[in-house]
């Protein structure tokens, strides 16, 4: 991996961020606070949230097992995307390689950043080879990004070639577990500290279910994520969301039990699915959706928003041709899918 230093945009290792009235004492129990020009009234909301989330952390960090200080909190995954674009990426100048096809904010990012972004084509299984990767990067390519498993496509990607990837490039590599609850592969979060070039991002959005509080994460090295919080917003993280959080996380049993009836409504509708007459093919899956190659997606997604029910047409995503995406919801929900394909005409 290549110095931090020569890996972060000169202006941001530069930085002296911003400081706020919370981050300004430590190690005291408060009672008065006189320091944040804050309405003294409408308790607690009109006090300013941890800016650094300590609780959060502290509950995450045994469950993801990984250390409080490799932890970053953002408004939804994609405020860290957006952040590895802001603190290493030079506008104009640098670059980033990612798969095609895969999840679209890491292109939006990019362009928003004005920053060069390079697609490398998977192949018919929905897999990448490193060696692809690092013939499409050169010396101003900062990060590569990889979800897996992948969206859309749902497939774990192959570890071999991720290693690979994390030991021959000397900049930083994302691996974006979004959907790794649902899937039985060995979380990268354990390797964080055996490769400091390695970015983990997971999300409460899917199998904690709180898609609404939009709360993402990043795990890395104590120093990406030193970087991480210079140039975050000071309140990024608002305190009804870190409530309704640490909330879950004391009751982390029933996530788990949501994922293994999700797991078994995952096989029961691919089941399904696939022997209708409109479904050409389902392909294998490691997340809490399937990707169906159909006879006709364009017309079939019309046909079931006219029913009330909605699934994502994925048609014109590069290797994606007629295929529509097809979420597991509850078991009544995967019903009313199948009963109307079955009345489809």
């Amino acid at each position: 991996m290549r110095n931090l230093k020569e890996l972060t945009r000169p202006n941001v290792w530069a930085l002296k961020p911003y400081s706020s009235a919370r981050d300004e004492y430590s190690g005291v129990e408060a009672s008065v606070f006189l320091d944040a020009n804050e309405n003294p009234y409408h308790a607690p909301y009109n006090r300013y949230p941890d800016p650094l989330q300590k609780e959060l952390k502290a509950l995450i960090a045994p469950i993801k097992h990984v250390r409080e200080g490799q932890i970053f909190l953002g408004n939804g995954s994609d405020e860290a995307i957006d952040l590895i674009f802001r603190v290493f990426c030079r506008p104009a100048v640098d670059n980033v390689v990612a798969i095609d096809p895969t999840y679209g904010m890491y292109q939006v990012c990019a362009d928003v950043n004005d920053v060069e972004y390079r697609k490398v084509l998977l192949d018919e299984n929905f897999q990448f080879s490193a060696e692809k990767l690092l013939a499409a990067s050169d010396e101003k390519t900062k990060a590569i990004f990889l979800c897996s498993p992948n969206n859309p496509t749902g497939n774990n990607l192959c570890r071999k070639e991720i290693e690979k990837l994390l030991e021959g490039f000397d900049g930083l590599v994302i691996v974006d577990e979004a959907y790794a609850d649902f899937s039985n592969a060995r979380s990268f979060l354990l390797d964080l500290d055996k490769f400091p070039n390695l970015v983990v991002l997971q999300t409460f959005s899917k199998a904690w279910g709180c898609a609404a509080i939009r709360l993402g994460m990043a795990f890395a090295s104590e120093e990406i994520i030193g970087l991480f919080n210079k140039v975050k917003y000071p309140y990024n993280v608002n305190q009804l969301t870190q409530q309704e959080a640490i909330a879950l996380l004391k009751d982390s049993q029933k996530v788990q039990e949501w994922v293994e009836i999700l797991l078994k409504e995952r096989t029961r509708l691919a089941d399904s699915f696939a022997a209708l007459n409109c479904c050409l093919h389902i392909y294998p899956t490691d997340a809490n959706f399937f990707l169906a190659k159909v006879t006709d997606a364009s017309s079939i997604y019309a046909y079931l928003v006219g029913k009330g029910i909605i699934v994502r047409n994925r048609t014109n995503v590069t290797l994606c041709g007629n295929c529509l995406r097809v979420t597991i919801g509850t078991p009544e929900e995967n019903d009313a899918l199948l009963d109307a394909l079955k009345e489809m005409k």
